[in-house]
């Protein structure tokens, strides 16, 4: 379960990492027809407290990846905060910007199997790593 984790948390880093790289090179990501990133990428929801969405996005997923060789409860803490971000800024594309970016929505849909991958994985109590980051409980 930690690989599919960390699998899904490094696709969502390129994500991430890509409409990052867009925000600062001033490009146009690449998007379908059907959405419209750009208006997504430049409308004054992009950036909060002086910092792009992506980049906030990037830290998380990254966070995300360090915390799979802490407690499972971590990860998952990490992952409901990511689902509660994403599912506010989802909010935001439908209802302010009236427009949806396909990235957004592919980082929406990857923060919210990580919630449910590493819920599962702290319910059953296991994958916890041995040594100092586990109590004997």
């Amino acid at each position: 379960m930690r690989a599919g984790l960390a699998v899904l948390a490094l696709a969502g880093l390129v994500v991430s990492g890509y409409l990052s790289w867009a925000h600062y090179a001033e490009i146009e990501p690449i998007c379908s027809g059907v959405s419209d990133c750009e208006r997504v990428q430049t409308s004054d929801y992009a950036v909060w407290a002086g910092i792009p969405v992506a980049v906030i996005g990037a830290v998380g997923y990254a966070a995300i990846v360090g915390s799979l060789l802490l407690r499972p409860e971590v990860t998952a803490l990490l992952a409901y905060i990511g689902v509660a971000f994403s599912a506010y800024l989802t909010w935001v594309e439908l209802f302010r910007i009236e427009a949806i970016c396909q990235w957004c929505v592919a980082s929406a849909l990857m923060i919210t199997a990580i919630a449910v991958l590493a819920s599962v994985r702290a319910l059953r109590g296991g994958g916890a790593p041995v040594g100092w980051f586990q109590t004997n409980e």
